[in-house]
C-alpha cells in the first residue's frame, strides 16, 4: 500500500484544530478558575466589623475577598480637561487615529487605528461604606474590569489636498481622522473591588492584587454582573475548545475513513490476484500435456500477445463484456476497471488458456 493518504492541506487542518483547542482550553480553565475563586469569593460590608472581623484573620488578611463603596479621594481629586465640572481620581485621555489601508492580498481599502498617544493620572483613593471605614484601593491600574467611564468623546475629521491624496495612494494609507477620548473614574462613584484585604499596622484598611496570583478586580458593574461576564467568557472558551477538537476529530476520521477505503481496495486486489494465481494453476495442470512452449514465438503466441505491454500472452478474460486483450498484470494496472476496447466497466476477471 502507497504512503499514509493524508494531504497538506488536512494535515495543517489537523494540526490547527487540535492547537486551537489546546489554545482554548487553556484559556477555558483559567477563565473557569477565575469564575470559580470569584463564586467562592466572601462578601464584607466596609464598616468597623470589618476591621474587627481582620484582626483575628491569621495574618490580618483574607486573601481573595469581595468588597463595594463609593469612590473617595484621600486628598485632593482630579477635575476633567474638557469638562471642569467633573471630579474623579482617575484620568486616562487617549488619542486614537483611524485610517484606511490598503491590502495587498484582499486589494480593498480596510478600517485600521492606531493608538497615538495616551496619558494615565490617578491619585490615591479609597473605598468609603455606610460609616466613616474607608479602605484604601492599591494599584488600580494593575487591575482588571471596566472601572473608568466616557466623561468626553469627539472626532476630529482629516482634511487634505489634491497632493495629499495622490501621496495616500502610493503609501496605501488613508488617514480618516482623530478621535480623542477622556475616561475617568468619577468621585462618588459607586465601585466593586475584589482582591487582597488587608489589615495594616497603623490600622487602616487597604485592597490590593492578590499575593497568590488571583485576578485583581475593579469594576463599576455590580459583584452579580462580574460574576455572570466570567461565567460566559468561560462557557465561551469551552464551548470553542470542544468545537476545534470536534473540528480535527473530524478531519481525522475522515482520514481514517480514506485510509480504510484505500486498504480495502488494495486487499481486494490481491485477493483476485491470489484466486487468479489459483485459476490459471488449475488451468496450467489441465492442460500440462497439450501446451507447448510459451517461448517459441509462433504466430499463435503472438496473436495472443497484449495489448498493452507486448510482452506477455493474454491470459483473462473480462466481463461482462468478454474481451481477452491483455494479461492480468496490466489489468491490475488499469487506472480504472473498464475494458480497453470497449470502455465497459469490468466485473469479474477469470483467466482463460491458450494451448
Amino acid at each position: 500500500m502507497d504512503g499514509f493518504p493524508v494531504t497538506l492541506t488536512e494535515a495543517v487542518c489537523l494540526g490547527a484544530s487540535f492547537g486551537f483547542s489546546g489554545l482554548f482550553y487553556y484559556l477555558y480553565k483559567k477563565s473557569w478558575i477565575t469564575a470559580n475563586k470569584l463564586q467562592n469569593a466572601p462578601h464584607f460590608t466596609i464598616d468597623e466589623k470589618l476591621k474587627d472581623l481582620l484582626k483575628v484573620t491569621p495574618e490580618t488578611c483574607l486573601q481573595y475577598a469581595v468588597i463595594e463603596g463609593h469612590v473617595k479621594p484621600v486628598d485632593e481629586h482630579l477635575s476633567s480637561q474638557f469638562k471642569k465640572e467633573i471630579v474623579g481620581v482617575l484620568q486616562k485621555i487617549t488619542l486614537k487615529e483611524h485610517r484606511l489601508v490598503w491590502s495587498g492580498f484582499s486589494h480593498i481599502w480596510m478600517d485600521d487605528e492606531r493608538i497615538l498617544h495616551q496619558r494615565v493620572n490617578t491619585l490615591p483613593f479609597a473605598l468609603a461604606g455606610t460609616d466613616r471605614t474607608v479602605v484604601r484601593v492599591l494599584s488600580p491600574l494593575e487591575a482588571a474590569g471596566k472601572y473608568t467611564e466616557v466623561t468626553y468623546e469627539k472626532f476630529n475629521q482629516a482634511s487634505f489636498g489634491l497632493g495629499d491624496l495622490l501621496g495616500q495612494y502610493v503609501s496605501g494609507v488613508k488617514p480618516k481622522g482623530h478621535l480623542e477620548i477622556e475616561e475617568m473614574l468619577k468621585v462618588d462613584t459607586i465601585l466593586t473591588g475584589v482582591g487582597e484585604l488587608k489589615l495594616n499596622t497603623d490600622g487602616t484598611l487597604s485592597l490590593r492584587p492578590p499575593s497568590d496570583g488571583s485576578q485583581y478586580f475593579l469594576s463599576i458593574a455590580d459583584f452579580d454582573t462580574l460574576q455572570r461576564e466570567h461565567d460566559s467568557m468561560a462557557a465561551w472558551w469551552k464551548a470553542l475548545a470542544v468545537a476545534s477538537a470536534l473540528a480535527g476529530a473530524a478531519v481525522l476520521l475522515w482520514v481514517g475513513l480514506r485510509y480504510y477505503d484505500r486498504w480495502r481496495v488494495q486487499a481486494k486486489k490481491e485477493q483476485d490476484r491470489k484466486e487468479f494465481a489459483r485459476l490459471r494453476a488449475e488451468a496450467e495442470r489441465q492442460h500440462a500435456n497439450e501446451a507447448g512452449p510459451r517461448a517459441v514465438l509462433d504466430g499463435s503466441y503472438r496473436e495472443n500477445i497484449c495489448l498493452i505491454c507486448l510482452s506477455e500472452p493474454r491470459d483473462c478474460v473480462l466481463l461482462d463484456c468478454g474481451h481477452v486483450c491483455c494479461c492480468y498484470l496490466c489489468f491490475q494496472s488499469l487506472p480504472q476497471p473498464k475494458c480497453p476496447i470497449c470502455r465497459q466497466d469490468i466485473v469479474k476477471v477469470l483467466p482463460v488458456y491458450h494451448p
